[in-house]
């Protein structure tokens, strides 16, 4: 009980950092409660309420994470030119307008219309938060201070804590329907912007004197900062089964309604457990920490495998699914904090922006590629698409290994 206490008074440590850090913490729980209130659910509505086959859902979320993590890049390097607040504010404006294309959508045109303005929005306004974010850390962790590690370690705690509250509250307002869900998300992206035209600083921006291009031609020429990224593009496509896999699995097991509960233990376990996670990845390094996430990964599909293999159905498909959850959300927490932490070191701490936006943008494009093929095999060949999930993350361990080597 004491060491429950002691991780979640951690939590308390948001309040005591420095002005900037702490709203760039609280932005990103923000942000995970209006995003939160729709994505789980957008599945289930592209399927059930619109009949769409799951290799067009499939494409349809790859469309939706590729027009977000794919530019990421550009939004970085626009973050890094004129500096966050612009880009945040403008990216919240184009999120409120997502989301109400997707409320009225009733075909593919407009879904696809709905879920690439929504995905825009969060190229321009979260790469723009976590650079800052990252440059934030590094100043802190030179003078002394909180280690940048640590930062984005309470970066995702406030984001799980978001993302606990979002479904939980999605799920009650799709009694009244999908669209009322969308317009409410609307809502809360109305009020963070209001909030942020208010409270969020002008900061003077990262290569004011230099061409918009100049990051992305330093990107470029960084071979080993490529290649990383390539490798932690497996992460994205990983994380993204919460959303296509998963709702799949168990509405061929018929225990859908399961969803939301499975998201809550996921922000649950980040929440109760992400700081601990990241203070031990920091004392194993990030060669042997991020090696292990991407294993833990694969194990994590290897589990839900046995759902579909053994024909499982009902309660008993929610032990894969749970093991699933379980071992996919560790592998994330040893994997995420480090990786923002490497790409940065990497970088040279120059041009941030648009080193984490293509971070982003090689997930991005990852999700992009597999998530059709994802999709027909879980219509076709569930435990194919599980098994070819693995070999990814496996790959993704092996090519770690050899990248963040000292």
């Amino acid at each position: 009980m004491l060491t429950v206490l002691r991780r979640w008074s951690l939590l308390s440590g948001i309040l005591d950092l420095p002005p900037v850090p702490r709203l760039l913490v609280l932005t990103q729980l923000a942000f995970n409660i209006g995003f939160y209130l729709v994505l789980p659910f957008l599945a289930g509505h592209l399927g059930g309420d619109l009949g769409l086959t799951g290799a067009v859902i499939g494409l349809v979320l790859g469309v939706r994470t590729f027009s977000q993590q794919g530019l990421f890049v550009l939004g970085g390097a626009l973050a890094d030119r004129f500096g966050p607040r612009p880009l945040v504010l403008t990216g919240c404006a184009i999120r409120i307008a997502g989301f109400v294309t997707l409320a009225f959508a009733g075909g593919l045109p407009t879904v696809l219309l709905g879920v690439v303005l929504t995905g825009v929005a969060a190229a321009l306004f979260s790469p723009a938060v976590e650079s800052a974010l990252a440059a934030e850390g590094g100043r802190s962790e030179a003078a002394g201070g909180v280690p940048r590690t640590r930062l984005f370690a309470m970066f995702a705690v406030a984001g799980e804590i978001g993302a606990v509250t979002g479904p939980v509250l999605g799920t009650l307002l799709l009694y009244a329907g999908f669209r009322a869900t969308c317009l409410a998300a609307a809502v809360v992206f109305t009020l963070i912007l209001l909030m942020h035209a208010r409270l969020l600083p002008e900061s003077p921006p990262d290569r004011a004197v230099e061409p918009l291009g100049a990051g992305v031609r330093r990107v470029l020429s960084g071979r080993r900062f490529l290649l990383f990224a390539a490798a932690y593009s497996a992460s994205l496509v990983a994380y993204n089964q919460l959303y296509l896999a998963l709702p799949a699995e168990l509405r061929r097991s018929g225990v859908e309604g399961a969803l939301g509960w499975l998201f809550a233990l996921v922000s649950v376990q980040v929440v109760a457990g992400q700081m601990p996670v990241t203070e031990r990845a920091r004392r194993l390094g990030p060669r042997t920490a991020m090696t292990a996430g991407f294993t833990l990964i694969a194990a994590a599909f290897g589990v839900a495998a046995t759902g579909p293999a053994l024909g499982l159905r009902g309660t008993a498909a929610l032990i894969p699914a749970a093991g699933l959850v379980v071992l996919l959300t560790a592998g994330h927490m040893l994997v995420k904090p480090l990786a923002g932490d490497v790409a940065a070191r990497l970088a040279g701490e120059r041009h941030l922006g648009a080193h984490l936006g293509a971070l982003a943008t090689a997930g991005g494009v990852a999700v992009l590629v597999t998530s059709p093929v994802v999709g027909r095999l879980l219509e076709w060949r569930p435990v194919a698409a599980w098994a070819l999930l693995a070999v990814l993350a496996l790959a993704a361990a092996g090519a770690m290994w050899r990248v963040t080597r000292p």
